[in-house]
């Protein structure tokens, strides 16, 4: 007799949306080490914005991805936001997609949209604490709108800012 997983609790679901908080919490507050606690030991972050991906390996390495973003001259201010959380999967391990948008929050209002886009994650729950094994991060365009008519589903180029250039 095969051993059938239960499916997602309410529980498991407000303990995904406090994970998605705690990241973007610990992101626009510069904290690295809390940042890199929301993914598991081996993670994969990867975000499709320009050109070349970024790809972020491991605690140590998605430490270092909050790290740069914390050093950003103008990244302070900046909120993320997460919204329309879908999550497909069980007790313990699922995969989830989101709407993500940034909020700049610099001087005087009104303040600027500096990104939409969407989350593509798969988690998992280990010792009774779920994590991110893998987020994918993506502009609102190319593959997301691939079934409308005259869009080719392929991501447009698009040039890294000189400011947001990651230093080895």
């Amino acid at each position: 007799m095969t051993n059938k997983l239960k499916p997602l609790s309410v529980e498991d679901r407000f303990a995904i949306e406090d994970l998605c908080a705690r990241y973007a919490w610990t992101l626009d507050t510069g904290d690295p080490d809390g940042f890199a606690e929301c993914f598991t030991p081996d993670a994969l972050m990867m975000e499709e914005v320009f050109d070349d991906p970024d790809i972020w390996r491991g605690r140590d390495q998605i430490r270092r991805c909050a790290e740069h973003y914390k050093n950003v001259p103008n990244f302070p201010g900046r909120q993320h936001h997460l919204s329309q959380l879908m999550l497909d999967g069980n007790s313990e391990e699922c995969a989830a997609r989101s709407y993500a948008f940034v909020t700049e929050c610099q001087g005087n209002p009104p303040y600027i949209l500096r990104f939409a886009g969407y989350y593509e994650d798969k988690l998992v729950k280990l010792d009774g604490r779920w994590y991110f094994k893998e987020r994918l991060v993506r502009l609102w365009e190319g593959p997301a709108l691939k079934d409308f008519p005259g869009q080719s589903g392929v991501r447009p180029a698009r040039p890294r800012p000189p400011e947001l250039v990651i230093k080895k």
